[in-house]
């Protein structure tokens, strides 16, 4: 499932390829027909991302609207664990400046598409949509293709208002107050403080790579009940992931092992991108000690017992 700065690159990325526009809607698998007919031929404006939910108004005319205002219809997606987002288009679509290029694919997985440094497009045809398309966005100059969404609906005001009260504060928004709105949730329940991290009621966005690492960077035992763990310990928890998301949803990648510890020669990719997150039986980059792992409500949960006691 992606984390919470991938949906933010997306909806930068969409809004830069389709805002203003009245690009053409489809639904080329079926299951979203009526909804694509709903879309289809209005204006595109400015999409937001809350958390892992992407929201994208449409309206009969170009306006300015906030996140649940009444008035547009709003595409609602939530990837899940299997959804992605394809572009293709000529080099004016498909450029260097456009937020999530060169990268083809933004989802479960971002890859860089082979050959794009030296694509050069001149008499580009939409490709034929493969039959697991949930929606299509077209322009002249390029699509977007939905695949494998967990969700996949329009909304009006008041249904993406009723998605955002399920939802805690997203670190990647960071509005005034959501620090201490994230130290209180966190502070009233019994639960894991690693189990909380990932819980989207309390706060919109982490998922494992920055439980992990955030967690250890902190020095924050994921075992330790909320209730347990002290309000300053969280307000630092909470910066942290404010920092580590935004670099990620800046860079386009996940980097969370601190600079100091990255070693000259990494064994792998594990070894150079993260502090904890995958490298159970290796040594702590701070302490020495093996990492371990275990799983906490379906996920697997990794940290340092000699930093994280």
């Amino acid at each position: 499932m992606p984390e919470g700065h991938t949906v933010h690159r997306l909806a930068g990325a969409l809004t830069e390829l389709f805002s203003g526009l009245r690009p053409k809607i489809t639904s080329p698998q079926g299951r979203f027909a009526q909804g694509a007919a709903k879309l289809d031929g209005q204006v595109a404006l400015p999409a937001e991302a809350w958390g892992k939910h992407f929201f994208m108004p449409f309206a009969p005319e170009p306006m300015t609207v906030e996140l649940g205002e009444d008035g547009p219809d709003w595409l609602h997606v939530h990837l899940g664990l299997y959804g992605s987002w394809s572009f293709d288009g000529d080099t004016e679509f498909i450029a260097e400046d456009t937020i999530g290029a060169p990268r083809r694919k933004i989802g479960e997985q971002e890859k860089l598409a082979e050959g794009d440094d030296e694509r050069v497009m001149t008499d580009w045809e939409p490709p034929i949509p493969r039959d697991t398309v949930r929606i299509r966005l077209a322009q002249e100059h390029g699509i977007a293709d939905l695949t494998g969404p967990n969700q996949c609906r329009v909304l009006d005001g008041s249904g993406v208002r009723t998605v955002l009260k399920r939802l805690g504060p997203d670190p990647l928004r960071n509005y005034p107050g959501d620090r201490a709105r994230f130290i209180s949730l966190v502070r009233k329940r019994r639960v894991p403080v690693g189990q909380l991290v990932l819980d989207q009621a309390v706060t919109a966005g982490p998922g494992n790579i920055y439980r992990a690492d955030c967690l250890f960077r902190v020095g924050i035992n994921p075992l330790r009940p909320g209730n347990r763990v002290s309000e300053a310990r969280l307000g630092l928890l909470w910066d942290d992931l404010v920092s580590a998301m935004n670099e990620g949803k800046r860079d386009g990648i996940i980097l969370t092992n601190p600079p100091e510890y990255v070693p000259e020669d990494p064994a792998d990719e594990d070894d150079r991108r993260f502090a904890v997150y995958h490298r159970t039986g290796r040594a702590c980059w701070r302490c020495g000690t093996k990492i371990v792992e275990s799983d906490m409500a379906g996920r697997r949960l990794f940290w340092c017992p000699g930093c994280q006691r």
